[in-house]
């Protein structure tokens, strides 16, 4: 059984940068594809960035955030450069086998979340 396991949250000032990390335990994260979400409060969880065979990013993060994964390390890195107060959020990662997209509702397992903060 799949568990992914976050790290990396924090606060940060704005223009900052963080790197979140996503573990895969349990199984190899090879055949799956991963997604970022995020989830503010009072919103509802939206899509960041997945990575399959290719990446995509949301507009509201493209440019700034990019994905990447470690096949050897069995581990999906987010990258998070010129962080804005607006990207303040819980974030998770998840993986899906047949689904890649955007719909939290696709992917079949996820993480506990990563909490970052970005304020002056």
């Amino acid at each position: 059984q799949l568990q992914l396991v976050e790290s990396g949250g924090g606060e940060v000032q704005p223009g900052g940068s963080l790197t979140l990390s996503c573990v895969g335990n349990g199984d190899s994260l090879d055949p799956y594809i991963i997604a970022w979400f995020r989830q503010a409060p009072g919103k509802e969880r939206e899509g960041v960035s997945n990575i399959g065979i290719s990446k995509a990013y949301a507009d509201s993060v493209k440019d700034r955030f990019t994905i990447s994964r470690d096949y050897a390390k069995n581990t999906v890195y987010l990258q998070m450069n010129n962080l804005r107060p607006e990207d303040t959020a819980d974030y998770y990662c998840a993986a899906a086998r047949n689904y890649i997209g955007f719909s939290p509702s696709g992917y079949n397992y996820w993480g506990q979340g990563t909490q970052v903060t970005v304020s002056s």
